[in-house]
C-alpha cells in the first residue's frame, strides 16, 4: 500500500509539474524570441541608417564639389619685448647681486 501511495504522489506531482514546465519554457522562449526580434530590428534600422547617411554624404559631396582646403595658419609673431619689464629685471638682478644677462 505504501508503494502504491508513493506512486500516486509521484504521478500527481508529475501531472502538475510537466504542464507548468512546458508553460514556463514557452514563456521563456517567447521572451527570448521577442528580445532577439527587437535586436534584429535595431540592427536593420542601424544598417539602413548607415547606408542612408553614406548616400546623403555622397550626394552632398557630388553636388557641392570637394571640400575647400584650409590653408595652415601661420603662427602669430611674438609681441615686442616690453622695455619696462626688461629694465625691471635688470634692476632686480642688480639688487640681488646677479650678473647681468
Amino acid at each position: 500500500m505504501r508503494v502504491l501511495w508513493a506512486l500516486v504522489k509521484v504521478v500527481v506531482v508529475l501531472a502538475l509539474v510537466i504542464p507548468a514546465g512546458i508553460i514556463a519554457m514557452a514563456l521563456v522562449l517567447g521572451i527570448f524570441g521577442a528580445v532577439l526580434g527587437l535586436a534584429m530590428l535595431a540592427l536593420r534600422v542601424a544598417i539602413v541608417g548607415l547606408v542612408a547617411y553614406g548616400a546623403f554624404k555622397l550626394i552632398a559631396r557630388l553636388v557641392r564639389g570637394p571640400a575647400p582646403r584650409q590653408q595652415p595658419v601661420a603662427p602669430a609673431a611674438l609681441p615686442p619685448v616690453d622695455p619696462y619689464y626688461q629694465a625691471a629685471m635688470r634692476e632686480l638682478d642688480h639688487d640681488m647681486g646677479h650678473t647681468p644677462r
